[in-house]
């Protein structure tokens, strides 16, 4: 049965950086291309708290617990790789610590929503 985990990374962008830009290379990451059409085989929401260039970027995502670990191994690829794609003009980052976290309030009903999508 397909359940809700989270995914945070400790990230610091480069000045300049889109902070849209790391949740992009989630999406392409696990979905082909941060604009896709159809459901996502791994439904998600990745969101960037903080101001300035130090960020946590924290993705909820959905899937069966025999897949957790290639997710966050996509998503953890994703963010290392420091860069939305060939898009260099979104900016750059590195990242600092990857970690599993615990759903908040918010994200719990985030997580429903996204689970029965």
């Amino acid at each position: 049965m397909r359940r809700p985990y989270v995914h945070a990374a400790e990230v610091v962008l480069a000045p300049g950086s889109d902070h849209r830009a790391p949740g992009g290379a989630v999406t392409a990451a696990l979905c082909g291309h941060w604009e896709h059409d159809g459901p996502c085989r791994w439904p998600h929401h990745t969101a960037v708290e903080g101001e300035g260039q130090s960020v946590t970027v924290r993705t909820v995502f959905i899937s069966d617990p025999a897949e957790e670990a290639l997710v966050r191994a996509k998503i953890a690829a994703a963010l290392d790789g420091g860069r939305l794609g060939e898009l260099q003009a979104m900016g750059t980052w590195s990242v600092s610590q990857h970690s599993a976290a615990e759903l908040t309030v918010e994200e719990r009903s985030l997580a429903g929503r996204l689970a029965a999508s």
